[in-house]
């Protein structure tokens, strides 16, 4: 959710002030495009990956103001709930050590975060729902101090004209349905945001195909079958990170709701503007925060960009002297299970978002939006055991598209790049591969243990971070 705010109530002057700038800004963001400013500098590489605090218990720990302290990181930040933190990196190039970099650059911010939580008598988890949450843990009790949180969670009940957030969802096994008179359900959904820098002349075309590998992604990375003990979704994160935070925003050309959290409206027709064009006019100002510094540094723009969850979302990044770069934000996969298991999944999506950009005739002229869109609900609800509309509006087995389709054009494409052959086999083949093959997911496994030792939610945590603290893929985890 970014950075701290310095104000946490706001007037109706607020709101028109920075109406009046994000549209200065929106029309500087405009003439970029037209012009040649932004970086392109070659494919940018990085990741955020939000975790969970427990105790001895393994249960959540309210306690990440202790834990950030204590970790002194500017790489690892807070989260809305005391129960989580993010950890960050810095950007790398794709190219032939970005695998060692990935593994390196996650695996020591981690064991400092492992150790640090363990002077508190405390464990750090990687998973995308933690299986021990209790409705009655998700209090504004447990909101994070910052400024942000607490003004978010105020404008987005007084945008909804302070009615509850009803959410229900509906699994093949069991239904859930609760109601909150705050955002604090959202905390309980944890994933890995996978960053890659773009060039203007490909932009479009890497927002689509993020669009189009979102079902794959879903259904390979799924690991939160569970909340509040009811076995609902395999990615169950993504009805409840969207039902959360539901704000009506505008209806799309086909009349349907756009709310605050979403797969989109359409594919990108010519350039990322339309995207900044669709914030500006279509979603309602959340946080009115004013700035003092240049327009041209955009700081409007990107706030209420920043309140726009986008399963698949455009950023504009600057670096220290303003230079301005485009970076696709891909949000779909789940936290974890593993540091291998991560790496994998980024590798994964850098290679098949790069084969399918490569390819001559563009795929997203073969699978429609509103397929694409349709797949991805349908894959975060039963994994990888399911069928999706595909190439020409073939319904195909998700494993078959996996193993015959992406998996071969990511391994050719990660080769070009110069990536090391061993490497790839390591990741792509060992892991990914193998994963698909047996459907050992997270959520596979998960939804396994609780089928064959019984509603033992606690234990089955247990078991699961010391497979977790073994850096071993998950689909070799024993049930």
């Amino acid at each position: 959710m970014g950075s701290d705010i310095q104000h946490s109530f706001f007037s109706e002057t607020d709101f028109r002030q920075f109406r009046e700038n994000l549209r200065k800004e929106t029309k500087i963001l405009m003439d970029w495009f037209s012009s040649e400013v932004f970086e392109n500098s070659g494919e940018m590489c990085g990741f955020e990956l939000e975790g969970w605090l427990v105790n001895e218990n393994y249960t959540p720990a309210p306690r990440n103001g202790e834990f950030l302290e204590k970790v002194n990181s500017n790489l690892v930040v807070a989260e809305l709930s005391k129960y989580n933190f993010e950890i960050n990196t810095h950007p790398h190039p794709l190219d032939k050590n970005l695998p060692a970099y990935l593994q390196e650059a996650l695996s020591k911010t981690w064991r400092s975060c492992v150790h640090h939580a363990e002077t508190m008598n405390c464990r750090v988890l990687m998973i995308g729902i933690l299986p021990t949450i209790e409705d009655r843990m998700l209090t504004l009790e447990h909101i994070s101090p910052l400024q942000r949180f607490a003004a978010l969670n105020r404008e987005i009940l007084r945008s909804r004209k302070r009615k509850p957030l009803k959410i229900h969802i509906e699994g093949q096994r069991e239904t859930l349905t609760v109601t909150h008179h705050d955002v604090m359900a959202e905390a309980a959904t944890t994933s890995l945001q996978i960053h890659l820098q773009v060039s203007p002349e490909t932009a479009a075309r890497h927002y689509n195909i993020a669009q189009i590998l979102s079902a794959p992604m879903v259904a390979l990375t799924a690991n939160s079958p569970f909340l509040f003990a009811k076995e609902l979704w395999d990615e169950t994160r993504i009805p409840l990170f969207e039902q959360a935070v539901n704000i009506p925003s505008f209806c799309d050309k086909s009349g349907r709701i756009i709310s605050r959290v979403t797969f989109g409206s359409g594919y990108v027709r010519n350039s990322l503007k339309e995207l900044f064009l669709e914030n500006l006019d279509g979603f309602p100002i959340l946080l009115p925060e004013t700035f003092e510094e240049d327009f041209n540094w955009l700081n409007h723009l990107r706030l209420h960009n920043g309140t726009i969850w986008r399963w698949n979302r455009p950023l504009i990044g600057l670096n220290d002297s303003g230079t301005p770069h485009l970076r696709i934000e891909h949000r779909v996969p789940s936290a974890g299970p593993s540091i291998p298991d991560t790496v994998a999944n980024i590798l994964f999506f850098y290679g098949t978002m790069f084969h399918l950009i490569e390819q001559n005739n563009p795929i997203e002229q073969e699978i429609s939006f509103e397929d694409a869109r349709n797949n991805f609900y349908l894959a975060a609800k039963k994994g990888l055991d399911t069928q999706i509309v595909w190439r020409k509006g073939k319904h195909i087995p998700i494993r078959e598209i996996l193993l015959h389709e992406l998996l071969p054009g990511a391994i050719r494409c990660l080769k070009r790049k110069g990536i090391d052959q061993k490497q790839i086999e390591y990741t792509l083949d060992e892991i990914v591969r193998q994963r698909v093959k047996t459907g050992r997911t997270g959520a596979f496994w998960q939804k396994a243990y609780i089928n064959r030792h019984g509603p033992r939610f606690q234990e089955m945590t247990h078991t699961y971070h010391e497979n977790q603290n073994q850096q071993k893929p998950v689909h070799t985890w024993k049930i």
